[in-house]
Order: C-alpha cells, then structure tokens, then sequence
C-alpha cells in the first residue's frame, strides 16, 4: 500500500498571517477539506447536503467546539461531501484586557491555547479519531494537513460569507472541490 503520508516533509510555508493574534477577538471563515478531497461525508441531493454517519461526526463535534473553548461561538456551518465550512467567533477578551498577542507569547509550532489553529487542530483530531474507530482505520489521515482561513474584517463581510456557506450545497454541482470537476 502506498504510503500517503510522510510526517519527514518539513518544506511547508505557513499560510498564516505573519505576526497576526490568532486569539484576537473577532470572526474567522475557515475551510477544511478531506485527504485528498475524498467524499466522506455524504452527498449532496437536489442542492441539499444527506450526511452520512461521518458526516454527523462532523456536526457533532462541531456542535462540541465550546464546551472545550470557553469565549469561542459558533456561527455558520455547512458539511459538504468533502469539506466543510464554519465561521468561528472568538471572544478571548474576557470582558477584561485581552490576551497577549500570539506572536509575542507563542513560540513557532507550538500550540497557543485558545488561537484559531489550536481550536482548529482540535476538531480535526476529534473528527479523525471518532470516524477511525468507526472505520477501523487507526492512524489514516482524514483532513488535509492544513486549512484556509479568513479574517472576517467586517459585517457586510461576515453577511456574504454566511450566504456562501448557506448556499454551498446549491453551488455543489459547480463546485472546483467536487470530484466530478477535478478532471
């Protein structure tokens, strides 16, 4: 079986915002998408996502997220067959002063309690690990090693990405991320 994953490649750059506080108050759009954009989750039917059992996995430890980070809240969020779309809402001031800056308390590639990556991390380790043992496939990769995320600068913004998210199953048939596009 060939291997798919080789923890030795190292030659990634960061996708994130050089010097930004990942902790910082406010929205982020994020999107994530299966190993090799494999349909896992279920279909899409007449412009309606059917989850499958993975799929309400994935619902379920969405709907989890503050239970294990206090000042996050969730906002939309769509599973696709392949890739999912949220909008985290985080409010790391506490209704006090807000938290240090990342780039000044964290040191690269360790994990920042309560910034977006680590808040993304684990879902997606939650995520794998519960459709693993579903599966019986301990140690498979499940998500692609990184995400994209967007800062969501204002309201206007944040309306015309929750209608994105809403409206993704429609877009499905047009969509580059379905595997009926890709070739």
């Amino acid at each position: 079986m060939e291997n798919k994953y080789n923890p030795d490649i190292h030659h990634r750059r960061s996708i994130r915002l050089k010097h930004y506080d990942y902790t910082q108050t406010g929205a982020y759009f994020v999107t994530v998408c299966t190993w090799q954009k494999e349909c896992l989750f279920g279909d899409v039917v007449d412009g309606e996502t059917r989850l499958n059992e993975y799929g309400n996995v994935v619902v379920d430890c969405w709907n989890k997220i503050p239970s294990h980070f206090q000042y996050v809240g969730l906002d939309a969020f769509i599973v696709m067959p392949n890739h999912v779309h949220v909008i985290i809402v985080m409010d790391n001031c506490r209704g006090k002063a807000c938290l240090a800056p990342t780039w000044e308390r964290g040191q690269f590639g360790k994990p920042i309690t309560g910034s977006l990556p680590t808040i993304v991390g684990s879902f997606k380790s939650a995520v794998t690990k519960q459709i693993n043992t579903i599966r019986n496939t301990p140690g498979t990769p499940l998500w692609q090693r990184n995400y994209y995320e967007h800062v969501i600068r204002n309201d206007d913004e944040l309306q015309r990405i929750r209608e994105y998210i809403i409206n993704n199953p429609l877009q499905w048939a047009d969509d580059e991320i379905n595997p009926a596009n890709m070739w």
